[in-house]
C-alpha cells in the first residue's frame, strides 16, 4: 500500500506513477485518439450527414449506462478493500489483546517464575505464528515470506505437521488455547475461570473475523457484471473514435475529446481492478508483511519487563 501525502496544495503527489492507472489508461486512450483522427480524414470523403445525430445519440445513452456501471463496481470494490483492511486490524486487536490478558493474568510469585517465564515465550511465539498463519490464509501473494518470532524452540515434529496441515491457522489456535487451559491448571495463570473466559472469546471472535476476511477471495466481483462491463468498454472505444471522428470538425479537438472520454472511463474501471481483490502483490493491496512486522514488534515490547510491571 502507497503512503503519500496530499502537500499543501494536492497536486504534486498525482504526478506519481507508482500504483497509479495512468499508464494503463494511456495505453487505451492514446490510440483511441489516434483512430478518431484517422476516421475524421477518412469521414471528409464520404457523405455521413444523417448518421451525426444518431451516432451522437447512440454515445450519449451507452456512456451513460456504461458510466453507471463502473461508478458501481468501483464503489464496490472500495468497499472490499477498506473492508478487508478493517477486518485485519480487528483480528489483530482481538489477538493481541488476548495475549496481553495472559500475560497480565500471569501468577506473580517468585517460586513460579520459571514456569511462567516459559508460558509467555511460548504462547508469544505462538501468537505470532496465529496471526502470520492467518494473513497466509487470506493472502494471494505469490510468496508469503512473513516473518515469526523465533520458531526453532518449538518441537520439530509440531512444525511439520502444521506445514503439511491445509489449515495452519485452525491448528495454531488449537495449540494456543491448549497452552492456556494448562497453564490455568497449573496455576501459571492466576485468575478466576470467568475471566479467563475473556481470552477464549477473543480467540474465537478473532476466527469469525478472519473467515469474512476470507469471502473478499472466495467471492469475487460476479462473473456477469465484470464481463459485461469489459465488453462494452470494448464497444464505447470503438463507437467514441467513430462518433467523435464524425461529429468533431478540428481533428485536434476531436482527438481530445476522445482522449478524455475513453481516459476517465478506463481509469476508473482499472481503479476497481486494483482495489477489488484487497490481499495480493499490488502496490494499492493491503500490506500484510508489514502488518505481520508490526504485530511481532508489539509482541516485543509486551515481553519488556518494564511493560509487564506498573510503574
Amino acid at each position: 500500500m502507497i503512503q503519500y501525502r496530499s502537500g499543501t496544495w494536492g497536486l504534486w503527489f498525482a504526478c506519481k506513477l507508482k500504483g497509479s492507472v495512468f499508464p494503463r489508461a494511456l495505453t487505451m486512450a492514446i490510440p483511441c485518439a489516434a483512430l478518431s483522427v484517422c476516421l475524421h480524414y477518412a469521414f471528409e470523403r464520404v457523405d455521413v450527414k444523417n448518421a451525426e445525430d444518431a451516432g451522437t445519440n447512440v454515445l450519449g445513452g451507452f456512456s451513460f449506462i456504461l458510466g453507471f456501471l463502473i461508478v458501481f463496481r468501483s464503489q464496490q470494490a472500495y468497499t472490499r478493500w477498506w473492508e478487508g483492511c478493517t477486518l485485519l486490524q480487528q483480528l489483530r486487536g482481538e489477538w493481541f489483546n488476548a495475549f496481553s490478558c495472559c500475560i497480565a493474568f500471569c501468577n506473580a510469585s517468585p517460586d513460579m517464575r520459571d514456569e511462567v517465564a516459559n508460558f509467555q515465550h511460548r504462547l508469544v511465539r505462538l501468537i505470532s505464528l496465529l496471526y502470520g498463519a492467518a494473513l497466509s490464509d487470506v493472502s494471494e501473494m505469490e510468496q508469503n515470506s512473513f516473518e515469526f518470532i523465533d520458531l526453532d524452540d518449538l518441537e520439530t515434529e509440531s512444525v511439520r505437521f502444521l506445514e503439511q496441515s491445509s489449515n495452519k491457522c485452525e491448528i495454531v489456535l488449537q495449540w494456543v488455547q491448549r497452552l492456556i487451559v494448562e497453564a490455568h491448571e497449573t496455576n501459571i495463570l492466576k485468575v478466576a475461570p470467568p475471566v479467563l473466559s475473556r481470552v477464549y472469546n477473543q480467540l474465537g471472535n478473532g476466527v469469525v473475523i478472519l473467515n469474512n476476511a476470507e469471502k473478499l477471495n472466495d467471492f469475487p466481483m460476479p462473473f456477469p457484471l465484470a464481463q459485461m462491463i469489459t465488453f462494452m468498454l470494448i464497444v464505447h472505444w470503438v463507437i467514441t473514435a467513430v462518433v467523435v471522428g464524425l461529429v468533431v470538425e478540428s481533428p485536434v479537438w476531436g482527438a481530445t475529446l476522445a482522449f478524455a472520454a475513453i481516459f476517465g472511463f478506463w481509469g476508473v474501471h482499472y481503479i476497481g481492478l486494483e482495489l477489488e481483490q484487497p490481499f495480493g502483490d499490488d502496490t494499492n493491496d493491503v500490506p500484510l508483511c508489514e502488518m505481520q512486522r508490526v504485530l511481532n514488534a508489539s509482541l516485543r515490547q509486551l515481553m519488556h519487563v518494564r511493560a509487564r510491571i506498573p510503574p
